[in-house]
């Protein structure tokens, strides 16, 4: 499996910006897809986590209480992307942000260590 993160920038506090994350390797039904972030000096965190579960056409999404309520994540399996729409950017959103794929569905979503794949990451930078 092979993760390629984008959409990350530089924008002003208030705005917006949408990562999208693109898996490739083999088609993809169940699964858990994660997006991470790390600022300078601080360790990886989590943020989000799209769980599909392809054979019922059916998902599940969670957040961390930092972001919940700003943060949308979504994903569309025929095209096997994710994508993390960021809404009400604030400085501490700075980061690079890094998508991470993993195979088993059940389990905490939340633990990096879980996961088996990762992408480059994409910098997200908010002035204030």
């Amino acid at each position: 499996v092979q993760l390629q993160a984008s959409g990350g920038g530089l924008v002003q506090a208030g705005g917006s910006l949408r990562l999208s994350c693109a898996a490739s390797g083999r088609t993809f039904s169940n699964y858990v897809l994660g997006w991470f972030r790390q600022a300078p000096g601080k360790e990886r965190e989590f943020v989000a986590a799209f769980t599909s579960y392809g054979g019922s056409a059916s998902y599940v999404d969670s957040y961390a209480d930092s972001v919940k309520g700003r943060f949308t994540i979504s994903g569309e399996n025929v095209q096997n992307m994710v994508y993390l729409q960021m809404n009400s950017l604030r400085p501490e959103d700075t980061a690079v942000y890094y998508c991470a794929f993993r195979w088993r569905t059940t389990g905490w979503v939340r633990s990096s260590a879980t996961y088996d794949y990762w992408g480059q990451g994409t910098q997200v930078t908010v002035s204030s």
